[in-house]
């Protein structure tokens, strides 16, 4: 069987997205046991960026490393491919996690959650209406509702008590969700030229680098160093070479609205793991459980092949 026909087999496709969502799911608890171990603070966004910067530069190392074992040979963008890295780095690395740190320290974490979710919608969209990759289907919509309803059901206690709309806060990890849309769709298009390992381990050691020198400049440091902090910080960084070639190698053989969907299992992921380490139990229940069900329920729908009318881009 050639690799293109085995990574669009949908039970491959499932595994490997919730494979990558349950290493997304798992960094939550991780970053907040990183930043207790360095003693960074949960409103210093400038020593998080430098945290963050040190974590993808290390992925990428690992990424480029793997892959150019796995392949035999060293990977190198080359000419068309370095303003390809440069672009996705941009927004996958540099913009999503600036709006995301600083958006953050301005509203509470369930909101980000919840707004952050919303990726999926917007690489749909992205996808759809602006670069035309797919169609915008009646049923695409209806599973992003649906899984989307899910996220909010499982964060509606933290929403409830939550404040007013913040610009700084909300509006921030909304561009967030933006940028993550624009590198999704953007590893679609030019993985169709270039090894998407390549692309993803040289996007993430520029964007590193370039996280790092912000952090700086705004006087964020990494304090305490330790055996602890450096396996913490060694993990982090396979979480995100892992789960992010991985995702870009579906990205590359699948349309994005049937990897994007996904996306909805990553805070669900994140919940359950985050109980189990961090003993953070509020959100199991019944609650939890049904979010879990529209979740699934959304990603089936999206999934699902039939001919239903589609919203025909003009």
């Amino acid at each position: 069987m050639k690799k293109d026909e085995l990574l669009t087999r949908t039970w491959v496709v499932v595994l490997i997205a919730f494979i990558c969502s349950a290493l997304w799911g798992s960094a939550f608890s991780g970053v907040k046991v990183g930043y207790e171990r360095l003693g960074i603070n949960s409103s210093d966004w400038a020593s998080q960026m430098v945290f963050a910067g040190v974590r993808f530069a290390v992925a990428g190392i690992m990424t480029i490393s793997i892959g150019s074992i796995s392949s035999r040979k060293l990977l190198v963008p080359g000419r068309q491919g370095i303003p390809k890295v440069i672009v996705i780095s941009l927004f996958q690395t540099i913009l999503q996690y600036f709006f995301y740190y600083i958006g953050l320290a301005h509203t509470t974490g369930v909101k980000a959650a919840v707004i952050v979710a919303a990726n999926v919608f917007t690489a749909i969209l992205i996808s759809s209406l602006i670069y035309k990759i797919e169609r915008l289907t009646v049923r695409k919509i209806l599973g992003c509702v649906i899984g989307f309803s899910g996220i909010v059901l499982i964060n509606l206690g933290g929403l409830t008590g939550g404040a007013g709309f913040s610009l700084l806060g909300d509006g921030f990890i909304f561009l967030c969700t933006i940028a993550s849309g624009f590198s999704s769709v953007l590893m679609k298009k030019y993985s169709s030229k270039e090894n998407p390992v390549m692309l993803s381990g040289w996007q993430f050691l520029f964007g590193g680098l370039v996280m790092c020198i912000i952090g700086a400049a705004f006087g964020g440091g990494i304090g305490k160093i330790d055996s602890d902090s450096v396996l913490i910080l060694i993990y982090l960084s396979f979480v995100s070479a892992a789960a992010y070639s991985l995702w870009s190698v579906l990205l590359k053989y699948n349309p994005v609205s049937r990897v994007a969907v996904f996306g909805f299992m990553n805070p669900i992921c994140g919940v359950i793991i985050s109980g189990i380490v961090l003993k953070e139990t509020d959100y199991f229940g019944m609650q939890a459980f049904i979010a879990l069900v529209l979740v699934c329920a959304g990603i089936y729908i999206v999934n699902k092949n039939n001919s239903d009318t589609e919203l025909k881009n003009h």
